[in-house]
């Protein structure tokens, strides 16, 4: 069971604390599970309608086109949690009718599945136990995932660490990349994390990108988070 600590934001009355190697386990025998339970094996990467079919088999309903620019022009997902229905997930419809944003809006899927899966529990005891009367913000029950914390937000807004730590580990399964990154630096004779800016690294970064569909940006930060990747932009993959 998830050790839950104080949530410090108020937002809740407690919080689930989480290692990142604990996100990356439960995260690879989710992914493990399906796949196998759909293909009979682990066929990566996982594609875009399977990841949608994972938000929905956790009971959410998932609409992929939404108009979302009332809540803010770098707003690409929402998950809207209810205490007497399944939640809502919500996708910008800039990310759904743009082809060539297709990686940003697997990144943004896998994000607000880690919302659902791992988060709903907060708002269905939140939402439970709230004040009928009390005054409630219009987006109190939200998840508003916005452009640059779907990947890269501070640890401090732990909510949005988490699922983007997910996001990443959904996409990236942590064996598959470590595979990866091992089939490559063994042959060079690298031990160690790799220099961002190095060619070595740049050359992983691409092969992430292609090996599982994912943006430039999300192979970069993913292998940073697991410290296979060392620079001066690198994300802090502590527990949170």
């Amino acid at each position: 069971m998830v050790k839950m600590v104080r949530d410090l934001t108020g937002r809740f009355a407690q919080r689930p604390y989480y290692l990142a190697e604990e996100l990356d386990h439960e995260c690879e025998q989710i992914v493990t599970a399906f796949l196998t339970a759909r293909h009979g094996n682990v066929r990566l990467p996982i594609t875009t309608d399977e990841l949608s079919l994972l938000i929905e088999l956790e009971g959410a309903d998932l609409d992929s086109c939404v108009d979302l620019s009332h809540l803010g022009d770098d707003v690409e997902g929402v998950t809207a949690f209810y205490v007497d229905r399944e939640p809502d997930v919500m996708i910008s419809d800039r990310l759904a009718n743009n082809p060539r944003r297709e990686n940003r809006l697997r990144t943004t899927l896998a994000h607000e599945f880690g919302h659902v899966r791992f988060h709903r529990h907060l708002w269905a005891e939140k939402l439970a136990t709230s004040d009928l009367f009390a005054v409630q913000k219009e987006d109190d029950n939200k998840a508003i995932c916005k452009r640059d914390t779907i990947l890269n937000a501070r640890q401090s807004d732990w909510m949005e660490w988490q699922a983007g730590y997910i996001s990443g580990a959904i996409l990236m399964p942590v064996s598959a990349v470590r595979k990866l990154v091992d089939e490559y630096c063994t042959p060079q004779g690298i031990v160690g994390a790799v220099a961002l800016n190095s060619d070595h690294g740049q050359i992983l970064v691409h092969s992430l990108k292609d090996e599982f569909q994912v943006s430039e940006e999300a192979a970069r930060v993913r292998l940073q988070a697991l410290k296979l990747l060392s620079g001066a932009t690198q994300q802090s993959a502590l527990s949170f």
